[in-house]
């Protein structure tokens, strides 16, 4: 039996007055995808999503979610069963963290030990600290809000979650986390995700579809891949910017592919003197840091040696953190952009389970890009 689509839109259009936001939509939304709506100001992506949760009403059409007409739907109830996340975050300021995460739920008249258990739950899905749940919004970074912002999304169990440009007042590092973030609890929980963005980069590395629209049309609806290699139109061709397109030529090669499957690792246990031994013995100036089981734990360079460089020390008594690594199924699409602009030497690469693989070094990516792109044409003047 074929899956039922979470969501679809039978000819939907949205007029106001003389002016058509929306014409003629017609698209269906699988469960578990990712879809990014994609496009110019005023192109209807916003007025789209907004019509989800029936925030704006069509003119004419139909919404369907589940197979059931949202026009015949309770529009409060239709809300409590949708996650929703904006720009501004929209925590209330005088409600605690944990007060905000539990609204919903205790709409729902959820018990309150079931309240805590989920808040509790969802606060460290996002690496945060649990007693930040007594705090207030304004003692929380711009960062941290906006993760509590997608946690609350959460909160109810909702199966489906409408982000509305939730990246796009927050600095470039801040933003890349949070979309890693995005990514991973998506495909954790198996949410259907509808986000709407204007930024491409965003949309090719989060979105299982791509939804182009322009001037309340939808030009294309496709898979990353399929929009990179096959633009349908010279406007989706210009949205998608001649960099990405070259880059594309790499968009079926995963990082496993070219990483160094022996990187230089030690244990936490190790003296300080025994890290500097290993790093002199094999001509590098950081070790990457990994327990029995050859999970990442982190890394010590020559700089932290050097700052915090005593005889008792230990290993783990100086460890970074990895904030940025890679997964050995990703594509080389998602991560050359993100290596070249960070400058950095190297990044880990890791397995489902945190265990180190191996390491991307930038002379090799960036090798490998020469290769992709210029390879055929020495080839030819060979």
């Amino acid at each position: 039996m074929d899956q039922e689509p979470v969501i679809e839109f039978k000819s939907i259009n949205k007029i106001y007055g003389d002016n058509v936001a929306v014409e003629h939509i017609n698209l269906k939304i699988m469960p578990g995808e990712f879809v990014c709506f994609i496009g110019t100001s005023g192109s209807g992506k916003t007025t789209i999503m907004r019509m989800v949760n029936r925030m704006l009403r069509p003119t004419s059409g139909q919404i369907l979610i589940k197979g059931e007409d949202i026009s015949n739907l309770n529009p409060v109830q239709l809300r409590r069963k949708t996650g929703y996340v904006i720009q501004n975050i929209g925590l209330m300021p005088h409600m605690t963290i944990y007060e905000n995460i539990t609204l919903v739920p205790k709409l729902l008249k959820w018990p309150e030990e079931k309240k805590k258990a989920k808040a509790k739950e969802l606060i460290k899905l996002v690496e945060l600290p649990e007693d930040f749940l007594d705090r207030y919004p304004y003692e929380l970074s711009g960062g941290q809000q906006q993760r509590i912002g997608v946690i609350r999304a959460l909160a109810a169990d909702q199966d489906i979650i409408l982000m509305d440009e939730p990246f796009g007042a927050l600095d470039p590092i801040t933003r890349e986390g949070l979309q890693d973030l995005v990514k991973s609890l998506q495909e954790k929980t198996g949410k259907t995700i509808v986000l709407v963005t204007h930024d491409m980069d965003e949309a090719l590395k989060l979105a299982t579809k791509v939804v182009v629209m322009d001037k309340g049309h939808m030009i294309q609806q496709d898979s990353p891949t399929n929009l990179l290699r096959h633009p349908a139109t010279p406007f989706v061709q210009k949205m998608i910017g001649e960099d990405r397109l070259i880059q594309a030529r790499a968009d079926i090669t995963p990082v496993k592919t070219i990483m160094l499957t022996n990187p230089v690792s030690i244990s936490p246990d190790k003296t300080l003197q025994d890290a500097i031994s290993l790093m002199r013995q094999r001509r590098v100036d950081s070790l990457l840091v990994t327990d029995e089981d050859n999970k990442l734990l982190g890394f010590i360079d020559i700089e932290t040696l050097n700052n915090n460089y005593k005889q008792d020390l230990l290993v783990s008594n100086i460890l970074n953190k990895v904030n940025f690594y890679l997964k050995e199924e990703q594509l080389l699409r998602d991560t050359a952009h993100r290596i070249l602009k960070r400058g950095v030497k190297y990044v880990p690469v890791i397995d489902e389970e945190n265990h180190l693989k191996g390491i991307v070094t930038r002379s090799s990516l960036v090798d490998m890009l020469y290769d992709i792109i210029w390879g055929n044409q020495d080839t030819e003047e060979s």
